[in-house]
């Protein structure tokens, strides 16, 4: 099956969507939660167009080469928030869900670090694959297979700082 490839402008219009979705749902939130590495970019932009506070769980499944090898998950040890205490409507935010292990375990781990503050969350991505365990509460694309998406930022796994030095280095003076 062929990579389904995204570029930045199909990109941002997915957050867009999602965005436009979750709006028209009339649900109220007050806290976003974006799962660190993939919904970083999510989180941000609808953090910006629903004036929510943003706060950031690290998980980490995949390694290997090109980044594509499955494992098993790992967390950071608490949320970076700029907030007191984490709102009560949480909106979980990635950027997809592939088996849906990563989502679930997100809602386990929010659930029991938080369940005493946390009275309604709901999960929105833009990809949702067939194969996963859970459904998101919003999504923008539905995928009956199970594509790898190379999504526009993953060029900069496969390059590194001297690379780009290299590329933008100016003519040296004397």
């Amino acid at each position: 099956m062929p990579d389904l490839i995204v570029s930045w402008s199909d990109y941002h219009e997915k957050i867009e969507r999602l965005a436009a979705q979750i709006y028209e749902s009339d649900w109220e939130f007050n806290q976003i939660v974006c799962i660190a590495k993939g919904g970083l970019r999510v989180g941000d932009l609808l953090c910006r167009l629903f004036d929510q506070p943003l706060a950031i769980v690290s998980a980490s499944s995949y390694s290997g080469p090109q980044n594509r090898q499955r494992g098993e998950i790992q967390f950071s040890r608490h949320l970076a928030m700029t907030t007191e205490s984490l709102g009560d409507r949480v909106l979980l935010v990635d950027d997809l869900v592939d088996s849906g292990k990563s989502l679930q375990a997100t809602i386990e781990w929010l659930q029991e670090r938080y369940r005493d503050e946390i009275s309604e969350l709901r999960t929105a991505t833009l990809w949702y694959k067939s194969c996963s365990v859970v459904a998101p509460d919003y999504h923008v694309d539905y995928l009956a297979d199970d594509p790898w998406i190379r999504q526009p930022f993953e060029y900069y796994e496969q390059t590194s700082p001297d690379a780009l030095a290299a590329k933008y280095r100016s003519v040296v003076c004397p």
